[in-house]
């Protein structure tokens, strides 16, 4: 059974590319437009991994991954910043909140399929 990476962008050009890089790697992708989308389909279904964009209209990733922290369900999975955002003090509010890792855009597709098989396999 393909792991299921939940993928969460207010671009529609990124999420293409990342859900065309990792279906081509194997993996089921689930996309959502913005955080709130994202905690609603994380929560009606289970996945393996989250990839999500920090800033986005009605939700941000932070918030985001402080909610699904928040899940009994998603204490421990993985969940990846993929953003453009990469000062160290944004990426120590990352971690703070509970992402696991951190990869900033544009990104390498062949990386990102290396990041997720590390993270999930």
């Amino acid at each position: 059974m393909a792991k299921t990476i939940l993928a969460v962008d207010d671009s529609a050009s990124i999420r293409q590319m990342v859900s065309f890089t990792l279906k081509s790697a194997g993996y089921e992708v689930v996309e959502a437009v913005d955080g709130m989308d994202g905690l609603e389909k994380a929560k009606a279904r289970s996945v393996n991994l989250i990839l999500t964009d920090q800033n986005m209209p009605r939700m941000d990733g932070l918030t985001l991954i402080r909610s699904l922290r928040a899940q009994p369900q998603y204490k421990t999975t993985p969940i990846l910043m993929l953003t453009t955002e990469s000062s160290e003090a944004m990426k120590s509010q990352g971690r703070a909140a509970g992402a696991t890792g951190w990869l900033v855009k544009p990104f390498d597709p062949q990386k990102l399929i290396e990041v997720v098989r590390k993270v999930i396999g």
